[in-house]
C-alpha cells in the first residue's frame, strides 16, 4: 500500500498542512522542519497526488494545449513555452493533437469534462463555429494562440500576419526581385493562410508589380512535403521567377529541396524566403532568410493569459483579457540574393 500524506505527517510529527507546504510553498517552512519532512518522504517513498491536491482547492491542476500537428516544429516550439509557464505554476499540460479531426476533437472535449481541466490553449489555422460551441460547453477559460476568432470574444496571442507578410515581400522587392512567387497555406484559413496571402498581394501592388493567380500556389498543409509539391507547381507556372516566398519555414525548406533537385542553386538562381524562424531555418544550407515570430514567447504569453483568466474566474472578477500582438522581425541569412548589386 502506498504511503499517504497522513503517514508522512505522523512520522515527521508535523501537521498535514505542513507536509503540503513543503511541496507547494517550501520557503514558508523553516529549514529544520523542511529537512525533517523531506527525510521522511524519502524514507517512505511518498509521492503526492496532484489530482487529489487539486480537488481540495477545486482545481485539477491541468491545462490543455490543442494543436493541429505535433510533428510541425512550429507547434513544438510553442509547446515548450506553454509548458515552461505551466510548470512554474505547478500545472500539468495535456497535449491534444490533430484537432482538425472533429471526431477526435469531440473525444478530447468529453475527456476534458471528466477531468475538469482548468483551461484550454487553442492553436489552429482554422477556426469554425463547431469549435466555438464546444468551447462554450466546457465553461472554462480559453486562449487562442497564433490564431484569432474576432467573433468569439476570446483573448488571442499572435503576430500581425498581414503586416509581417507585407514586410517580407517588400524585403524581396528591395533586393531587386520582381518575379516573385508565393507558396501559401490554406486559402480559407483566416490567419496564416488568408492574411499572409493578402499581405503578399498588397506589397506587390504597392510597388506596381504584376500579381495574379499565376504567382500563387495554395496548399492545405504548411509542411515540408507541401512546400516541395507547391514549388513544383509554381515553377511550372513561373519558370522565370527569381524569388519565392513561403508562408512557413517548413514549406520554404521543401521548396529549396525541389529547386536543388532541378539543379537550381539557392540563392544564385532563385532566392527563397520563409516565415517563422524555426530552429531548422538556421541549420539548412544556405541559411534561410525568414520572418521571425517569437514562437516560444507566443506559447508563454498564451499560458500567462490563461492563468490570469483562471485566477479571474476563481476570484469571480469579470475582467476581459486583452489580446496580444507580438513583434516580428526579418532575419537575414544566405537564401536571398540582392539582385541590385548585380546591376551595379
Amino acid at each position: 500500500m502506498n504511503p499517504s500524506i497522513r503517514d508522512v505527517a505522523k512520522k515527521a510529527n508535523v501537521s498535514i498542512s505542513t507536509v503540503s507546504r513543503v511541496f507547494n510553498n517550501p520557503e514558508s517552512v523553516n529549514q529544520e522542519m523542511r529537512e525533517r519532512v523531506l527525510k521522511v518522504i524519502e524514507e517512505l517513498g511518498y509521492a503526492p497526488n496532484p489530482f487529489a491536491s487539486g480537488l481540495r482547492d477545486n482545481r485539477s491542476k491541468v491545462i490543455v494545449a490543442m494543436i493541429p500537428d505535433i510533428e510541425n516544429p512550429y507547434f513544438a516550439e510553442m509547446l515548450s513555452g506553454i509548458e515552461e509557464v505551466a510548470l512554474s505554476n505547478r500545472y500539468t499540460v495535456m497535449i491534444c493533437n490533430d484537432i482538425q479531426n472533429e471526431e477526435r476533437f469531440l473525444h478530447y472535449v468529453k475527456t476534458f469534462v471528466k477531468m475538469k481541466v482548468d483551461g484550454v490553449i487553442f492553436a489552429s489555422t482554422v477556426i469554425t463555429e463547431f469549435y466555438r460551441k464546444n468551447f462554450e460547453a466546457l465553461r472554462v477559460p480559453v486562449v487562442l494562440a497564433s490564431t484569432e476568432g474576432r467573433e468569439w470574444n476570446l483573448p488571442s496571442v499572435r503576430v500581425d500576419d498581414y503586416q509581417a507578410s507585407f514586410d517580407a515581400t517588400t524585403f524581396l522587392i528591395q533586393n531587386g526581385h520582381e518575379a516573385i512567387g508565393f507558396l501559401s497555406g490554406p486559402e480559407q484559413a483566416p490567419i496564416a493562410g488568408r492574411e499572409r496571402y493578402e499581405g503578399f498581394v498588397a506589397a506587390m501592388k504597392a510597388h506596381d508589380l504584376p500579381v495574379s493567380a499565376q504567382h500563387v500556389v495554395f496548399s492545405e498543409e504548411m509542411s515540408f512535403d507541401a512546400g516541395f509539391a507547391a514549388m513544383a507547381k509554381l515553377y511550372a507556372k513561373m519558370p522565370h521567377l527569381t524569388a519565392v516566398y513561403a508562408a512557413s519555414d517548413a514549406m520554404a525548406i521543401g521548396a529549396m529541396q525541389f529547386l536543388h533537385q532541378q539543379g537550381l542553386e539557392v540563392p544564385r538562381h532563385v532566392s527563397v524566403m520563409g516565415f517563422d524562424n524555426l530552429e531548422l531555418s538556421r541549420m539548412v544550407s544556405p541559411g534561410l532568410t525568414t520572418v521571425a515570430q517569437q514562437i516560444t514567447k507566443i506559447g508563454k504569453t498564451a499560458a500567462e493569459l490563461l492563468f490570469q483568466a483562471i485566477e479571474n474566474r476563481e476570484e469571480e472578477r469579470d475582467e476581459a483579457l486583452e489580446s496580444v500582438r507580438m513583434e516580428h522581425e526579418i532575419i537575414v541569412r544566405g537564401s536571398v540574393r540582392n539582385r541590385r548589386l548585380l546591376e551595379e
